[in-house]
């Protein structure tokens, strides 16, 4: 599988292999226990203490603070774990896919129809 070799293939995106697993296996474990609302509640009351449970680093935790998806995305957050997180916030996988290619969500959904027509 050639894109394997390629480790920038899509311009604007982030490969997600098994190195960037390993880089945000903490960062992932912490967005799925979002899925549980008394985590959801917990993470609300105080997000720094709650990303501390889990070991997030210094970087991941500032991407959480400023809601940086694009940031996650390159400490290794896998996209379906961080739907988790982003969801909290009122975003969506269009919205996400707008950021990672520096277009409105207008734009996005447009180009989406077309690749489908």
């Amino acid at each position: 599988m050639s894109y394997l070799n390629n480790a920038n293939p899509i311009s604007g995106t982030t490969m997600f292999d098994g190195k960037m697993a390993m880089k945000g296996y903490e960062l992932n474990k912490m967005c799925y226990s979002l899925n549980e609302e008394l985590a959801r509640n917990a993470f609300q009351q105080d997000e720094m203490a709650y990303c501390d449970q889990f070991g997030l680093t210094e970087t991941q935790k500032e991407a959480i603070r400023d809601r940086d998806v694009l940031k996650l995305l390159e400490e290794g957050g896998n996209i379906y774990y961080l739907a988790k997180f982003v969801g909290m916030l009122g975003l969506n996988m269009q919205d996400i896919g707008a950021l990672q290619t520096g277009v409105t969500v207008e734009e996005f959904q447009q180009k989406l129809v077309a690749a489908g027509e």
